[in-house]
């Protein structure tokens, strides 16, 4: 066998292992994060998030026209498909904010703060769902009920960022959010 073919493969392999033992997740992650608002959007895009051969979230995004230009209000829900600590997800929001070249004010080590405080550790079939209100305010919910709002539509310009920027990390899944076509 050459090397691409065997290449091939194994993303096969792992790609099938990852359907058999992700599905089912998928669907519970789904049942679990059932926001009435978030149902009441258009959905624009889905992704799946996967980090070398760890499926990380399904990411979908909604909006009140089902287009990502021109949106005025936005909800994204990431459904995860593996333990996190809070704390991490804390960190990887600073973390991604700096490589966007969002600079760490007061005001964002403050919203940090409040996510600490906000936010569960997640297991896997858990959910974190943001809705933007009519103020532009993040008000996030999870698989029992709403966590909290933090009450700035910088903060959500900003958080959704990291997955809406066109310098997302990951622009293949940023992509697919937004319902680009490829």
């Amino acid at each position: 066998m050459t090397k691409s073919f065997r290449l091939y493969i194994h993303k096969g392999l792992v790609a099938s292992l990852a359907l058999v033992l992700g599905g089912f997740n998928f669907v519970a992650a789904a049942k679990q994060c059932t926001v009435d608002a978030f149902e009441n959007l258009q959905k624009v895009g889905e992704t799946r998030l996967s980090v070398w051969f760890w499926d990380v979230y399904d990411a979908e995004l909604r909006t009140d026209t089902g287009a990502f230009e021109n949106a005025e209000q936005r909800a994204l829900q990431l459904s995860y498909l593996r333990d996190i600590q809070a704390k991490d997800l804390v960190e990887t929001t600073a973390e991604e904010w700096q490589r966007l070249g969002i600079t760490l004010s007061a005001d964002h080590e403050q919203w940090l703060q409040e996510l600490r405080e906000m936010w569960p550790n997640v297991t896997e079939g858990d959910c974190i769902t943001l809705l933007e209100t009519e103020q532009g305010h993040a008000k996030f919910y999870g698989p029992k009920g709403e966590l909290g709002e933090i009450a700035s539509a910088q903060f959500t310009d900003d958080f959704l960022a990291i997955w809406l920027d066109e310098n997302s990390r990951f622009k293949k899944e940023r992509n697919q959010l937004i319902g680009v076509q490829q």
